[in-house]
């Protein structure tokens, strides 16, 4: 069983909130309801009370919470988030529009131009 969707399934039921659950554990609601979802077909029955006007769990929920509490006592902690790689200073170069001169010409005169007299 999926430790992941166990701690989805247990922030769920002690909030009895979907939304509240997923704003605490920092991912949306669909992520939430969608785990609890897959937690019930793996497991064959229903946990929450889904025709009660509030979140609610089934007698059945009940009782697995309790023993998904104990699972996730015994799972290893989750391993610390890395952090995304440090970029160099700096930026890419602009690619040219075609409206500049190259550097090879720059300081010449262009041809059919004249300069304009001070």
């Amino acid at each position: 069983m999926d430790i992941s969707l166990l701690r989805l399934f247990v922030a769920a039921a002690e909030e009895k909130h979907f939304a509240r659950a997923a704003e605490t554990l920092d991912v949306s609601r669909m992520t939430v309801s969608a785990s609890v979802r897959a937690l019930e077909a793996e497991l064959g029955y229903p946990l929450f009370d889904r025709t009660a006007e509030t979140t609610t769990l089934t007698d059945e929920g009940v009782a697995f919470l309790a023993t998904a509490r104990r699972e996730i006592a015994a799972a290893p902690a989750p391993a610390p988030a890395q952090a995304p790689p440090v970029q160099k200073a700096g930026g890419k170069a602009k690619a040219s529009k075609g409206k500049g001169r190259t550097p090879d010409v720059k300081g010449q005169t262009r041809p059919g131009k004249r300069r304009q007299s001070r």
